[in-house]
């Protein structure tokens, strides 16, 4: 319990991600801008720099040259001709200082008058070898840049030398005046990049909503941790119908090796109908699909973004156990309906005995009782004869019973002989129920007599079943769609009806044979005719 006299502690709001980088942006904008302008003025001052060593150069070459300069040089008074000449090119060129003088460094020439006469202060001995040279020398007016050439006589000899040259103030008083102009770019270009960075900065904290970066960090592990616990798969669809996200349970449930990421649903060998809804991208609700050998319960919520479709958000959960308890319920619900009509029919057997013997005719109630009691013993001793599967065998008495209270006789072969196969009763009761209902529901919708005929051996180590019914059959063209969830001859328009029940017995069948390694084919009709064959597994027989 926090104590009166201590101040509340403000927890302080973590910086976010779009501020932080602002911050960094704009220091290194920063930094960039400043040592760009360091750069600009350095490369300033050296280009000043050499434009006052070639513009020095360029006077030197002109006056040496210069017969008025050679003539004066070799006269009586060079001084009186070379000073008024010289000087009204210094102020033309806007150089510091020219000077002519002697090869003994005397002066004919200099700004200040009082120079003149004077030795000439610097570098010579390059000038009287003959060339031109360029040098930074502090004289009388102060460090410059300057040139020197010899002046050469009619002879060849050199008869005097000139020097012209800048000095570093003014140099610099030159470059001080496009300085301005070099900070003037550097603050527009500090101000275009901070710009930039606070549009950039405004657009990331919009699509990160404010976070920082450890937040977002703490979200995508919280994110990585709930999608693979999640115990439902878990499927993300952009609007290109490519994956972009799925889960260790969605791979697990689609029977994906590798991760599917940027792969379209067309290319991930799922079933036609699962591949389409996934195409559809529509509002999908508890809609029932096979494939891989599961029965999948598939929801589907599409994703808006500015009214635009984005993609699809997809939940997979496996009903495979339930859907096979399922059918165990049916069968047993069968099996319950089969002695109930048992039951009305032998209520009906009874009526009529007890009603005989009270009309006096005791041997004909006799008679009756007794031929209808062999009849149903016969069809019992035969399928327990045959079939030594008890699980197998119940449901054949049972659908018996079923179709000859729906008007439909089950001729059982007397070929069939099923001894112990290791197959999974449940399996069994899922394959033989769901055929043999699909032809008691065909033999209803054909003509009189109403037959399903049922056959089963072993041959070869597998497990041999054929179921046939007196129907209209199915098409050519419908074999290929027959085992598709949703595929009924019940409809009218032939059409599967996504979302129902209706047509999963045979696409469970085909599940349930695949799961078990074996095969499923039928022959079009009038009449069809399903085969199935299954490997017979090794059975173990207890100890006594």
């Amino acid at each position: 319990m926090r104590r009166p006299d201590l101040p509340l502690r403000r927890r302080s709001r973590p910086t976010s991600l779009a501020r932080q980088l602002l911050l960094l942006q704009g220091l290194v904008v920063a930094v960039i801008v400043l040592t760009a302008t360091a750069v600009a003025y350095v490369n300033a001052q050296r280009t000043a720099q050499h434009d006052a060593e070639v513009q020095a150069r360029a006077i030197v070459g002109a006056l040496t040259n210069s017969p008025l300069v050679v003539d004066a040089v070799t006269g009586p008074r060079p001084t009186e001709v070379l000073q008024p000449y010289v000087e009204a090119v210094r102020s033309d060129t806007g150089t510091s200082f020219i000077t002519v003088f002697a090869p003994d460094r005397t002066r004919y020439t200099h700004p200040d008058p009082s120079q003149i006469g004077r030795s000439f202060i610097g570098t010579i001995q390059p000038a009287l070898a003959g060339r031109t040279f360029t040098e930074t020398y502090a004289g009388t007016l102060g460090p410059s840049v300057r040139a020197t050439g010899p002046i050469f006589g009619p002879d060849g000899e050199v008869v005097g030398l000139v020097s012209a040259g800048i000095t570093l103030d003014a140099i610099g008083a030159d470059l001080a005046r496009s300085l301005p102009g070099i900070l003037g770019v550097g603050l527009v270009t500090l101000a275009v990049g901070s710009t930039g960075s606070w549009l950039i900065s405004r657009r990331l904290r919009r699509q990160t909503r404010g976070l920082g970066a450890p937040a977002l960090a703490r979200m995508l592990d919280y994110y990585q941790a709930v999608l693979h616990a999640v115990r439902e798969g878990l499927l993300v669809v952009d609007g290109d119908r490519r994956v972009q996200l799925v889960n260790d349970e969605a791979r697990r449930l689609l029977s994906l090796d590798a991760d599917p990421g940027g792969r379209p649903v067309s290319e991930l060998n799922l079933s036609a109908d699962l591949t389409e809804t996934l195409w559809r991208q529509q509002q999908t609700v508890d809609e029932v699909h096979v494939s891989g050998g599961r029965v999948l319960v598939v929801n589907q919520v599409p994703a808006r973004a500015s009214g635009n479709s984005a993609g699809a958000v997809v939940t997979l959960r496996d009903h495979t156990e339930l859907q096979a308890l399922t059918g165990e319920l049916d069968s047993v619900r069968a099996f319950a309906e089969s002695l109930r009509a048992q039951a009305h029919e032998a209520g009906n057997r009874l009526h009529t005995t007890v009603s005989l013997i009270e009309l006096g005719r005791e041997q004909d109630a006799v008679e009756f009782a007794t031929a209808e009691l062999a009849s149903a013993q016969r069809l019992t001793d035969r399928v327990v004869d045959a079939v030594e599967e008890p699980v197998l065998a119940a449901l054949l008495l049972g659908k018996s019973a079923t179709a000859h209270e729906r008007g439909v006789r089950l001729e059982i072969d007397p070929g069939t002989a099923v001894a112990a196969t290791g197959i999974p009763s449940g399996e069994l009761v899922t394959i033989v129920g769901n055929l043999l209902d699909n032809a008691i529901d065909a033999a209803l919708a054909g003509e009189p007599p109403r037959e399903v005929q049922f056959a089963a051996w072993v041959d070869s180590d597998c497990l041999e079943i054929r179921v046939e019914d007196s129907g209209p059959g199915v098409a050519e063209h419908q074999v290929p769609r027959v085992f598709e969830r949703g595929w009924t001859t019940k409809d009218a328009d032939d059409k599967p009806s996504p979302g129902s029940e209706r047509g999963l017995g045979l696409a469970l069948v085909a599940q349930a044979v695949r799961r078990n390694g074996g095969s499923v084919t039928v022959r079009p009709g009038p009449g069809a005719q399903f085969s199935v064959s299954l490997p017979v597994r090794a059975v173990v027989e207890a100890a006594p």
